[in-house]
């Protein structure tokens, strides 16, 4: 009887202990410091643990669903904190309106560590470069000779010719009745497309030379390490960034893009008619059909909308601020998840559906109504100063593709629907399953 009254007194002891330690914690990491102005209180907060905080809401490999969760049960508008960082979480389009059109510059740094200099680059990238002179001219370099209008009129002919052979191959598998695998052929034709842009050659997959790209990161890693010269650093960030970063999100673009379009019928109807009536069938689409193409355009648009390549845009509050009433302090992590704002049932229609004819409207039209409501409801690539540079390039290369595979062949597929089960390979939203098909022929434009 003695040893059971000790044995529940040693537990009650130490549950005592847990929970003074538990509140002592908390003190130190949870508490809410006072802000000095009058008024101004964090946005509002989850229930949270002591020490970890709300990363046992975040356990999951779809961040972006989870942090969905946590906005349809708390609100649009939280902080957060993962062991003592502060997170701003945002699902609203009216409050990211107010951050990207009032509070921009502040919110312009990304606010990302640099992990590792073969894989991120630290402060030699634009991508995780601070907002300085050095990230203004490494954009301004980019925007204005690989990705602005003169470099893509002059690159056009390139352009031109990888989609020819990206045709041919499709005939090649239909001619031969083998399986065409959509996201493998669309990241080739994409690395092609970018490697003949910024260094006048293609890499054949067949000579192995696509591989030996994707290990070029770490070749010229240890070769600066070697050579001393930062110089080479900045270089090597550049190409490293401007071919991966417009690799994988136009390549998951056509990805998501087929997928939906054999999951809907009637959008592969309606958007052959239109390829039909513009282009014929005397040859193959071309970038100049683009803009008479308003259907393929939306297709394009609405698969961006359902399924953006980066789903959470992160940045970093320089200064502290003030937004929608609550106080912000300095060097607090903002995360908006785009992802949630365009599925979000009050500022879409079926939200769900895969819908293009939402997006028919001009693009300059939806602009106006967003600033007439003061909302930002429609942001695949982020927005302000850090939005994607090559967005128009992309648009430009995602659409002639489709344009290809749906205007020139049919196809078979294993089962009715194709699975949309997603899944993120490092900061990229891809399909988990690969997509691939056996195309059918339609027309042939040339022997």
């Amino acid at each position: 009887m003695a040893a059971m009254i000790s044995g529940d007194f040693l537990d009650c002891s130490t549950f005592i202990l847990l929970c003074f330690f538990s509140l002592l914690c908390y003190s130190i990491f949870c508490m809410k410091t006072k802000d000095s102005r009058v008024g101004c209180d964090f946005p509002p907060s989850p229930p949270s643990l002591p020490v970890i905080g709300h990363l046992h809401l975040l356990l999951s490999t779809l961040v972006h669903k989870s942090l969905q969760k946590i906005s349809s049960n708390y609100g649009p508008f939280l902080h957060l904190r993962i062991f003592n960082t502060p997170i701003i979480l945002v699902s609203s389009a009216s409050v990211a309106y107010e951050i990207f059109r009032a509070h921009d510059v502040n919110v312009s740094s990304r606010g990302v560590p640099a992990i590792d200099e073969s894989l991120l680059f630290g402060s030699s990238g634009v991508i995780t470069a601070p907002c300085g002179d050095y990230w203004k001219f490494m954009k301004k370099l980019m925007v204005t000779k690989p990705l602005g209008p003169q470099a893509q009129e002059q690159s056009r002919g390139i352009r031109a010719d990888e989609i020819n052979l990206f045709y041919r191959k499709l005939l090649d598998k239909a001619r031969k009745k083998e399986s065409f695998e959509v996201g493998k052929e669309a990241m080739n034709l994409v690395n092609n497309i970018m490697c003949m842009m910024s260094m006048g050659r293609r890499f054949s997959e067949e000579d192995g030379e696509s591989e030996r790209l994707k290990g070029l990161v770490t070749e010229w890693s240890g070769l600066i390490k070697r050579m001393f010269l930062a110089v080479l650093n900045h270089i090597k960030a550049f190409f490293v960034e401007l071919l991966f970063g417009a690799s994988d999100t136009s390549s998951t673009k056509i990805l998501w893009s087929m997928a939906e379009i054999i999951n809907n019928p009637n959008v592969l109807e309606k958007l052959r008619k239109e390829l039909d009536s513009v282009v014929g069938k005397t040859r193959l689409i071309q970038e100049t059909d683009i803009p008479n193409l308003p259907y393929l355009q939306a297709v394009v648009k609405e698969t961006l909308r359902l399924h953006p390549p980066g789903p959470l845009v992160p940045r970093e509050f320089q200064k502290e601020c003030e937004i929608g009433g609550f106080y912000i302090p300095e060097k607090t992590r903002l995360v908006v998840n785009v992802y949630d704002i365009m599925r979000d049932p009050d500022l879409w229609v079926d939200p769900l559906k895969f819908m293009p004819e939402r997006l028919l409207a001009s693009s300059k039209s939806g602009q106006e109504d967003e600033r007439k409501e003061k909302v930002l409801k429609y942001l695949p690539f982020g927005s302000g100063r850090r939005g994607c540079p090559g967005s128009a390039l992309g648009y430009i290369v995602v659409g002639t593709a489709i344009g290809v595979i749906v205007h020139g062949f049919e196809w078979i597929i294993d089962g009715d629907k194709v699975n949309m089960e997603e899944v993120m390979e490092g900061v990229i939203l891809t399909m988990a399953r690969p997509l691939k098909f056996t195309p059918v022929t339609r027309y042939v434009p040339f022997p």
